[in-house]
């Protein structure tokens, strides 16, 4: 593994001091009476963190405490594209036998999704199962090599992250993921089943059950009442396609023209994705440096702010028809665990889990949103912990890698 070196984040003075100048000079729209946010980001929460981004925050803070995880690079080859050089956080476990987890982050998220698991997985009590765990910066999102040519698409990011935990020796692995992670992890498993054995997913597909390929599932969805719960997800799920899916018609149809706006102006790229921190969580209490950071990542990645929007259009344009049919039907081969959490954006009814694939595990959280493993991480290792553990519906799913030496 000599091609794999040590990763550490450096953002210039100069690419700083322009972002400060650019601040500077920003110009920010006006405002309705009383919009608060049914029209976007509000303009004195903007002004709020203009001001503080010019007075208060420091990068340099964050870069040196992420600088602090176990960062690497390497290059990764991808059929039908140049090799790619990946960065990715990998954390070991001091346990010979620890499952190899992959973590796959989406949009507008990135690797930083991972730092708050990491300590719950790194130090399982006894009885608990033991992981290394992958998370990389997906191809033109952080600090991974942006692509050069179209058609870079799921399939394309999926032979990325498995290629990956070839390289890291992780033959048979296992994931979990949300939002294009999500998509990503089953594309995974979809193509290569004989190494993806499992996959634990927040931001389910929402595919209800057909009554052609799924009947009996289908019959008893159809003679059950909705509980309370379910009925409040199949309200966020229709809030969301009718009052929140702007930003993905946009990203998907013209990822350049946006792309423009979010590449030159830091203000408008803090809207963009601000909006989505707040819209898509449950009362996450986020401060300004976190949402100042994760803005960060975009503002001084390696593809720049613009590349990470054109997964929707790549994904839209270059659909695989039979990739799609498995990504919202069932996965035979790899055994699959569901969170759900009540103000994710589709919110699908727990009982249509069984159309997916071999449910090992599932659990309707309380309270959690769109970013789980940054809004709840604890419920997220708890699962993890749960389904991989002994007695747990995937324990020992990876062959003499079952983490509880």
């Amino acid at each position: 593994m000599a091609d794999i070196q040590r990763y550490q984040i450096s953002v210039s003075h100069e690419a700083r001091d322009l972002i400060q100048k650019k601040l500077a000079l920003s110009s920010l729209p006006d405002e309705l009476d009383d919009a608060a946010w049914d029209y976007g980001a509000p303009l004195e929460d903007i002004k709020r963190l203009v001001r503080y981004w010019q007075d208060k925050y420091d990068w340099r803070i964050h870069e040196k405490r992420m600088n602090a995880l176990p960062q690497y690079h390497t290059s990764i080859p991808v059929k039908g594209f140049d090799d790619l050089d990946v960065h990715f956080v990998n954390q070991k476990s001091p346990a010979a036998d620890a499952i190899p987890l992959l973590f796959v982050h989406g949009w507008p998220g990135s690797f930083l999704e991972v730092t708050k698991i990491l300590p719950l997985l790194a130090n399982t009590k006894e009885g608990e199962p033991a992981f290394h765990i992958v998370a990389p910066s997906l191809t033109n999102f952080g600090f991974s090599e942006g692509v050069k040519k179209k058609g870079f698409a799921l399939p394309q990011y999926a032979e990325v992250c498995h290629n990956l935990m070839l390289r890291l020796g992780y033959n048979e692995y296992v994931t979990q993921a949300g939002d294009w992670g999500t998509l990503i992890t089953r594309s995974i498993g979809y193509f290569y089943p004989d190494h993806c054995k499992a996959t634990h997913i927040n931001g389910v597909p929402n595919s209800p059950p057909s009554f052609t390929r799924n009947p009996i599932t289908a019959v008893q969805n159809a003679i059950t009442p909705y509980t309370e719960g379910e009925k409040a997800g199949n309200e966020r799920r229709a809030w969301f396609k009718t009052e929140g899916m702007g930003y993905s018609s946009m990203q998907g149809t013209k990822p350049q023209t946006i792309g423009y706006a979010l590449a030159d102006s830091p203000v408008g790229l803090l809207a963009w994705i601000y909006e989505k921190l707040h819209d898509w969580t449950d009362s996450y209490p986020w401060t300004d440096d976190e949402i100042l950071t994760w803005v960060c990542i975009y503002l001084f990645s390696r593809a720049g702010p613009a590349a990470s929007a054109r997964i929707y259009y790549e994904a839209g344009h270059n659909r695989d028809e039979a990739l799609y049919a498995a990504l919202g039907g069932y996965i035979p081969q790899v055994k699959l665990g569901l969170a759900y959490f009540p103000k994710d954006l589709l919110a699908p009814p727990p009982r249509w889990a069984d159309v997916l694939g071999p449910v090992a595990y599932k659990k309707a959280h309380e309270k959690g949103g769109h970013f789980a493993a940054y809004e709840q991480p604890e419920a997220i290792a708890g699962d993890l912990k749960k389904m991989f553990g002994k007695g747990g519906g995937a324990f020992g799913v990876v062959p003499g890698k079952d983490g509880m030496s």
